[in-house]
């Protein structure tokens, strides 16, 4: 009987069940599409995280920065010996190699990391910044600076994905011409890949290092990289007179690689006259929940470093991708509430005016002998099918949304700033502290859709059912047979 009641009921009143259903089916949707692009959001940072940081990494350890002192110039110079004959150019190339910020840590404390209570794994990393300078040179003696105070010197070497900058030349007795680029090095720990500068790549073309070759003139070389350079597996690349055999292609996991050439790492502290020496130690801790308790312990118990978690660096991320996770986050959650609350109300205001309705009809079952609890029921019967119908439509066009959403993949920026001690947080290739501009990353956004949040917009549907028949039943029950015959007449 409540069955054959509740179906001849809902098609009587089609209309007034469909604008029910959508209005509670706007609600959900909002809910679903704030949800899945929230996710997108958190999904985004991790990316920008995890490819700055590397695969697995909880933390970096790295120098404390200290003041400077005695006076800079601040920059590299270079020094060329133009001695060709007046009417013929001599073209000479010089490389500059720097660690990176010039911090550097003793490789031996990457031993002494790892054995902290709470670390499951701690592995050394060098990132260098090489500046090649290719010049053209009359006659006489030319002198350049980057970065120093001459003659229009040019900002220091940032560590830049091959970002190519020009200076003008300190000219003494000729006329020179030469252009100044950078790119970034990483020493990686060839025996314990996992962590590290190229941890949060894969190879795609060639290989990677083995094991053995810890002091091999080999290089990995990043996808951008290697495609502005027109590198491929076997070409040779020079940096400062040495050759490497270029072995593998990597590309990231995810956005930009911040690092253009991987070399093992004996073969960067050679080139860095950086011997025995890192700029990052990557570490992973053997629980999650206790990286604040391991950071403690390894600034407590070594001096002169500066420990960076995961959480550090993300309060360091601003750009697009900041303010849209801040909208999605406070404004958006806050429009849902305030959508559902009024949907919850106007479907509730509706299922009572729709009761008020059928003053006769309830009042005459009630004659018939209908106790108040079995009219209740029905009212609440048939304000679930409306919820569940708008559960339905809400999902639905929640779906949509998250959808259309991930097809366009608008591009978010997601800008790693400075963090105190006047230096830009890096990444695999330039870890934190890293004395340059900060790393700008685009992420196509997307709106994963979980199943929680399906649960959930499956439970706002029944409450807002169940909100919705609890107001038109108390309505219900309050009718009397009397209030039928007053209808009536």
């Amino acid at each position: 009987m409540f069955g054959i009641y509740l179906k001849r009921e809902l098609g009587r009143r089609k209309k007034a069940a469909l604008v029910i259903a959508l209005g509670l089916a706007l609600g959900i949707a909002l809910v679903i599409t704030v949800n899945s692009v929230s996710a997108g959001m958190t999904q985004a940072q991790d990316k920008v995280l995890q490819s700055l940081y590397g695969l697995g990494t909880d933390m970096t350890v790295t120098k404390a920065r200290t003041a400077p002192t005695g006076n800079s110039s601040g920059g590299p110079r270079f020094e060329f010996d133009a001695s060709a004959d007046d009417d013929d150019d001599a073209e000479q190339s010089s490389d500059r190699v720097m660690t990176q910020g010039g911090q550097a840590l003793k490789a031996a404390l990457v031993t002494q990391v790892a054995g902290q209570k709470g670390v499951a794994a701690a592995v050394g990393a060098l990132t260098l910044n090489v500046t090649k300078v290719d010049g053209s040179f009359t006659q006489g003696k030319a002198q350049s600076s980057t970065g120093g105070s001459g003659n229009g010197g040019q900002g220091g070497p940032g560590g830049g994905n091959g970002g190519g900058s020009t200076a003008a030349p300190q000219v003494q007795g000729g006329g020179a011409s030469f252009d100044v680029n950078s790119y970034s090095v990483a020493g990686v720990d060839v025996t314990d890949q996992d962590l590290g500068p190229l941890a949060g790549s894969k190879i795609t073309s060639g290989v990677t290092f083995t094991s053995a070759q810890t002091n091999a003139k080999v290089a990995v070389v990043s996808k951008a990289y290697a495609k502005e350079n027109a590198y491929k597996v076997g070409s040779t690349l020079t940096i400062s007179s040495t050759k490497y055999k270029i072995i593998g292609i990597a590309t990231p996991d995810s956005s930009d690689s911040t690092t253009d050439v991987y070399l093992p790492l004996k073969q960067a502290q050679t080139l860095g006259d950086a011997a025995d020496q890192v700029t990052t130690i990557y570490v992973k801790a053997t629980d999650s929940q206790q990286i604040d308790t391991v950071k403690a312990a390894i600034q407590k118990n070594i001096s002169g470093t500066t420990v960076t978690t995961s959480a550090d660096l993300a309060e360091t991320v601003s750009g697009s991708l900041s303010t849209a996770s801040n909208l999605a986050t406070s404004v958006g959650k806050w429009l849902s509430i305030a959508v559902l609350v009024a949907a919850f109300l106007v479907a509730a205001l509706l299922t009572s005016s729709a009761v008020s309705r059928r003053v006769r009809e309830f009042g005459t079952l009630k004659a018939l002998g209908w106790p108040s609890r079995r009219v209740t029921r029905q009212v609440v019967g048939e304000s679930m099918v409306n919820g569940l119908l708008g559960g339905a439509l809400g999902i639905g066009l929640g779906l949509a949304a998250a959808y259309t959403v991930t097809a366009i993949s608008p591009k978010l920026t997601a800008e790693l700033g400075g963090t105190g001690g006047g230096g830009g947080m890096g990444g695999p290739g330039g870890g934190p502290g890293r004395q340059s501009a900060s790393n700008t990353m685009e992420i196509a956004l997307s709106a994963p859709v979980s199943l929680t949040t399906i649960a959930l917009a499956v439970g706002l549907a029944v409450a807002g059912g169940l909100i919705a028949g609890a107001m038109g039943g108390w309505r219900a029950s309050r009718m009397r047979p009397a209030d039928a015959l007053r209808s009536v007449s």
